[in-house]
């Protein structure tokens, strides 16, 4: 007897290994929760938490003939790229997702595509604009515009609003998104404007806290307006220290910008200056004033450009698997069916715009230009469109 219950239990074991789990759905979330961005950690999950309330709330989620209850699994990635690395092997060989939401920025993004797609599974990342972070790797999607297409809507903004004929550039050259989009930026300017025009390109490493020695020097070149692709946490400085050293012209700034931590560091140094993003929270309607709205009752905060995309993503994902038409509970082959289905998306219409994909992966996709208002919102100015 003892002998029989130790060969089912060894059996049961075994089985275990093929399968997921027989009643649940779960996604991995491969986020910044401490580190230089915990503002867009706390995003990402947030939104995903209001989403799998809804779903579970409804009594899970309808795939093929049988639904399944959604589990979310969380983990930090600090903001830097080896952990983000360490934490999609994490949960792709021991927590077992089906798919994983996730890394935001590029830099954790690029090395985690690699590790998705040399382990065949789904990676959707909310944020990251950054090229490599999907090229050649078909297991990697995005639910964000290209900086490719992201600098020349800078550009030409900027050019148009500031009567700008000469620019400065301040960049994080430690950080994949911000570096990649300032070498796109410069190109699409000089191509524009002429060789030259760019006076000052200068740029810093990700805990750097004065920038008095770059911005002297940007300051001094006297350009018509600077270009700042960082993150929220460091734009609130830069911006702080050039007007103390006297610089009074405009900023242009990128998606990095979106958090709703901005205006909590940056305060009215901030207000009046432009950048492009995704979605602009001010004046929405339809279903993404109802997303802002719920979310604003729920959290107590108008949610930021990383909660609008990780909302989308997440349901991208979700209707990828609804689209497999069942699951066989055999992780692998679970893995394949909704990277097939992901692929197979033609187009989805998101919280964020109307989205069509690409055969690489990315959405091709509307941008918009924000003001900050005097209110210190974010208030649409302008919709660009490839």
């Amino acid at each position: 007897m003892k002998r029989s219950l130790l060969l089912l239990s060894c059996t049961t074991l075994l089985l275990a290994g093929t399968a997921w789990g027989a009643d649940t759905i779960k996604i991995g979330f491969n986020i910044p929760m401490t580190g230089d961005i915990p503002k867009v950690g706390e995003s990402s999950k947030l939104s995903a938490e209001m989403l799998k309330e809804d779903i579970n709330g409804a009594g899970g989620l309808q795939v093929g003939k049988k639904k399944y209850m959604l589990e979310f699994v969380y983990e930090d990635n600090e903001a830097k790229a080896e952990s983000a690395v360490t934490t999609a092997l994490k949960l792709i060989e021991k927590d077992e997702i089906l798919a994983m939401v996730g890394p935001n920025s590029s830099k954790q993004a690029v090395p985690a595509g690699q590790v998705a797609n040399d382990n065949q599974t789904v990676m959707i990342t909310p944020w990251s604009t950054n090229p490599d972070t999907t090229k050649d790797r078909p297991w990697v999607f995005r639910a964000a515009f290209l900086d490719p297409f992201q600098g020349p809507v800078a550009v030409n903004f900027a050019v148009e609003q500031f009567k700008a004929k000469t620019s400065a550039v301040l960049y994080d050259l430690e950080n994949d998104y911000s570096k990649g989009l300032a070498e796109i930026f410069r190109s699409e300017f000089e191509k524009k404007m002429g060789k030259g025009t760019i006076k000052s390109f200068e740029s810093h490493g990700t805990k750097d806290q004065d920038f008095s020695a770059q911005l002297t020097k940007i300051i001094g070149s006297k350009p018509d307006f600077i270009f700042v692709p960082d993150n929220y946490n460091q734009v609130a400085l830069i911006v702080k220290q050039a007007r103390q050293l006297g610089y009074k012209g405009p900023f242009m700034g990128s998606d990095s910008w979106g958090s709703s931590e901005l205006m909590t560091l940056c305060g009215d140094a901030c207000k009046g200056l432009f950048f492009s993003t995704h979605y602009a929270a001010a004046g929405a309607t339809g279903a993404t004033k109802t997303f802002i709205d719920r979310y604003s009752k729920k959290y107590g905060y108008v949610p930021d450009d990383v909660a609008a995309l990780t909302w989308d993503a997440t349901r991208i994902v979700l209707k990828a698997i609804q689209d497999t038409g069942g699951l066989s509970g055999k992780l692998k082959k679970d893995r394949k069916a909704i990277r097939e289905a992901m692929a197979a998306i033609p187009s989805f219409e998101g919280i964020t715009g109307s989205m069509k994909f690409d055969a690489q992966g990315d959405p091709v996709k509307c941008a918009v230009v924000v003001k900050i208002n005097d209110k210190g919102e974010f208030e649409f100015t302008k919709s660009v469109c490839p």
